[in-house]
């Protein structure tokens, strides 16, 4: 993850695709899902405009965690969100 972040972040702040500097946030999130799932979750991406309508990324994510049964810190979740 440690290289992916790093070379993310190397790449988004040359091609300055975002406004000022871009950083990671400390930590990150990962799920995953059958093979047999691809077409379900490749809809739910390409849908995601529309869904975060109706539910924020913060509430999906925190009803994933719960789903999941992640244990985590909320005093670490969402610095950049509050």
């Amino acid at each position: 993850m440690e290289q992916v972040k790093s070379g993310s972040t190397t790449w988004l702040n040359q091609k300055k695709l975002v406004p000022g500097k871009f950083a990671w946030q400390d930590g990150f999130g990962a799920f995953t899902y059958s093979r047999s799932q691809i077409d379900r979750v490749v809809k739910y991406v390409l849908n995601q405009p529309e869904h975060h309508k109706k539910q924020s990324f913060r509430d999906e994510y925190l009803m994933l965690l719960d789903k999941f049964s992640v244990e985590y810190d909320p005093k670490y979740l969402f610095e950049w969100y509050d």
